[in-house]
């Protein structure tokens, strides 16, 4: 998804990211507060990058190649 251009990196919104939502969040410079452009989440930098750790868990496997599929 291309950057908005309001800061000096955009985060995915981790509210939506849960539900499988790429949506990029908006950036105040004068709060220093992260806000979803889909949602009602808010937050700053440490909160955003914090619970976006949390939901990396999901992906854990994905540059894993599965070769053996026997669940016996």
């Amino acid at each position: 998804m291309a950057q908005l251009g309001k800061g000096k990196l955009n985060y995915r919104c981790p509210s939506c990211f849960m539900r499988d939502l790429d949506i990029d969040m908006f950036y105040n410079k004068d709060t220093g507060i992260y806000s979803c452009i889909r949602c009602q989440y808010r937050g700053d930098e440490a909160d955003v990058l914090e619970k976006n750790e949390m939901i990396r868990f999901r992906y854990l496997a994905r540059a894993e190649r599965f070769t053996k599929f026997d669940f016996d």
